[in-house]
Order: structure tokens, then sequence, then C-alpha cells
């Protein structure tokens, strides 16, 4: 896509769709001020309208991955219906769901409606703290059982984890459980001030940065887990101080662990409003007047993001362009976008500005048989991988990617050769 300057503007990587307002809980943290079952929005997008939306998502990011959540997307109807069209049109599709309904029938029909993955939250592993975070007795029980129901159908799963001062010590045991639990991803969640979570903040700096270095550590060492952290995109410079050649930094072309609101990631609101993110609630446009393709590419917010003029110490740091921050905070305590994010403890050092390495800046060639191998990767693992074997060959002097150098990246990575939950790629 190419905008009449001639600028490019780059696809989104991430789309998430709030489907519904309603909801079966009534979570102290809920972005979305999410309402209870009987009292759901009146107003949100048809089925025909998703369906255009989604289309025209397509259009922009063949390779984005959706994500089709709510409140509780699994009490609209059309879910499946929904689902099917999105993935017939090669998106990579994914729930957000509190599991509280997700039986192995539910499962069965989510998986043949081509949904590729579910994430279910979990914020704690005591069941009264989850409960009580989450408003409704018996729902960590529900949530374990959604868990027994994916493992059971082999539907893949992640873990979302949103980690308070009450649960800060339970980052390692949650660690483990999602390693044991099978799951694909444990997202590590730091809340943001928005919607019903307006007031509740709940995290003490030192809280913050003891978590962050932890699922850093967990990132860089686990074998059969994929951890990450979100809303949280100092995760690029501690990941670059642990290890300078790792290449999960943009500064070596990977996409994850900083904040990509506005640049890659947007969010639908239920009633068609384009925003950045879930909690960056300023709307580019309605999807109901204009198409995703033109909100993407000319909204005023998602212009400002990309061209950010960042104020106090993140307008000084050298890892300005590598993290740049958590704009939704500032704009939630103080209504400045561009504000320094407040839960960041690291003072600038007055150093160089560190540049990324952008996607794309690479004459690196590819064998015919490594081009096959990695098309057979869904699209969102597909770019994960792409990255850090180019990095790797980079590294080495090299200036070809072979299959070979994608077996042996795999079998260093992962004890069988691919992410957990992904077949591994046969080559015809």
């Amino acid at each position: 896509m190419t905008r009449p300057d001639s600028n490019p503007v780059e696809a989104p990587f991430l789309v998430a769709f709030n489907l519904t307002k309603r909801c079966n809980l009534s979570c102290t943290h809920c972005y979305l001020d999410a309402e209870i079952l009987k009292n759901g929005s009146t107003d949100e997008l048809s089925t025909d309208e998703v369906k255009r939306a989604i289309s025209d998502i397509a259009s922009v990011g063949p390779e984005c991955m959706i994500v089709l959540t709510g409140g509780e997307p699994l009490l609209r109807p059309d879910i499946e219906e929904l689902a099917a069209h999105a993935s017939k049109l090669g998106l990579m599709v994914v729930i957000g769901s509190n599991g509280i309904t997700l039986t192995a029938e539910r499962v069965k029909r989510l998986k043949k409606s081509g949904v590729a993955g579910i994430g279910l939250s979990i914020d704690s592993l005591d069941p009264q703290k989850h409960d009580d975070f989450r408003g409704r007795r018996g729902a960590w029980l529900k949530t374990m059982a959604a868990i027994d129901a994916c493992r059971k159908e082999g539907l893949a799963f992640q873990i979302h984890f949103s980690v308070t001062d009450h649960t800060a010590d339970e980052i390692d045991d949650m660690i483990s459980f999602a390693r044991q639990a099978q799951a694909l991803v444990l997202n590590v969640f730091f809340l943001v001030c928005t919607g019903r979570g307006e007031k509740y903040t709940d995290i003490s700096i030192e809280n913050y940065d003891k978590v962050l270095k932890r699922v850093v550590e967990a990132a860089h060492d686990e074998k059969q887990l994929m951890v990450r952290a979100k809303c949280a995109p100092h995760f690029k410079r501690l990941a670059l101080d642990l290890d300078p050649e790792w290449p999960i930094t943009m500064a070596h072309g990977y996409e994850a662990g900083g904040c990509i609101a506005g640049t890659r990631y947007a969010r639908v609101t239920p009633e068609g409003e384009v925003t950045p993110c879930p909690f960056i609630e300023t709307s580019g446009g309605s999807l109901r007047h204009n198409s995703f393709s033109d909100i993407w590419q000319d909204g005023e917010i998602f212009t400002a993001l990309r061209q950010p003029q960042l104020e106090g110490r993140c307008g000084v740091c050298e890892f300005q362009k590598l993290c740049g921050g958590c704009r939704a905070r500032p704009l939630a305590r103080s209504n400045d976008l561009m504000g320094e994010d407040f839960l960041c403890s690291y003072q600038p050092q007055n150093g160089a500005i560190i540049e990324v390495l952008k996607t794309g800046e690479t004459n690196l060639n590819w064998t015919d048989d490594a081009q096959q191998r990695v098309a057979r990767i869904p699209g969102f693992v597909r770019r994960m991988v792409k990255n850090r074997v180019e990095a790797d060959v980079r590294s080495k002097g090299g200036s070809t990617v072979t299959a070979d150098d994608l077996s042996r990246l795999a079998k260093e990575r992962f004890k069988n050769g691919m992410p957990p939950g992904i077949k591994r790629p046969e080559v015809s």
C-alpha cells in the first residue's frame, strides 16, 4: 500500500475486532467497560458490516492476524460465521475469550470454522483471586475446563495473564503452569487505565520492573513456550541489555516486544470505530462511513503515531525508536499522547539514539526450498521466523537463506524443531 506522496504505510500486523460489549463477567480492569449480558450494546456492527470490514482488512493486510474479541465474543451467535469468513480470506483467526462457555463441542465448531487458536484469560492460579478479579464465582474452574477442552480437541491456545501488585509474585508459577498446560503462548499484560479500569492501576513501578525483567528472561530461555510482554514496550530495552545478539528487538528486524499501536496494529470497536489499540480510544474514523484502508492510511491519530514527537524522558531517551514508551498511559492520565510513559523507571543517559532495522532492509536471497518451507508456516509466525533467520544469516556474513538455516535455527530454539502448536511444514 502506497500513499499519494509515495511514503509507504506498512500493512497491519494485527487487528483486534471487539465484536460486542456483551459479557458474562464483570472484570475490574476491563478496558471496554463491557456490560453484563442483559445490558449489551444495541448499536453493534451487523454480521454483514463485520464481514465487509474483515474483507477490507484482508485487502490491506493479507497476512494479518485478526483477533475476534469482546466483551465476550462467544456470546455473538454469528461468531463462527465471521471466523469462517476471515479464514477463507487467508487471515489467521484467533478468538479472545474468558472461556466460561467454551466446551469441547464449541471448540470443535470453532476449529471447523477456521479458528487457529484462542486466548484464555487467567489472572491468578489462586481460584479465589481470579474469581474476585473477574467478578464471578466459579470463573476459574470454567476457564480451566476450557483449557482442557482446547487441549483435547487440538486447538492451540494462549494464556493471558494481567499482572497486578496482588499477582506479581505468581509470574514464575504462571510460566510453569503455561508450559505444563501446553499453551502456545503466555502473554503477560501490564494494565492501562481505561474503560472500567480507569481507576485501576494496581501495579507499582518496582513490581513492573521486576515482572518485566522476568518476562524478558523467560522469552529468551523458554524452549517449549513463547512468552511475551503486552503493553510494555520497555521489553526491547531490557532484551537488548540481556543479549545484544538476540534478534527479538527491531534493532535486528523483529517486531515483537515494543508497541505497534497505530503502526502495525489497530482495534475496531463494536460500533465500528477504528482506534490504534484498545487502550487508545481516539478514533481514526468509522467503518460505517469510511473504509478500513482509508482510515488505516490517513486517520489523524494513526499519522501522529507513525511520526511521534515524544515529550519528557521519552523524548530524550536513546531507546525512543526501539521502545517509544506506551502512548496510551500518558493519554489516559493527562490527555497527552506524546507524554512520557510514567511506568518506565529508566533515566536516559544522553547517548546516541539507537536506530532500528526496518522490515525488508536486507539484501539476502532465499533459495526456492527455503521459500516453499516458510510459506507453509502460518502468517503470524512466518514473519517472526523470516526475521530471525535473516538476522542469524546476516550475523554470520551470509547472503542466502536456505532450508538448512531454517532447520538449524528451529532446532536451536525449540526442542521439537518448531514453536509449540505449530506443525513442521513438509518440503515437497
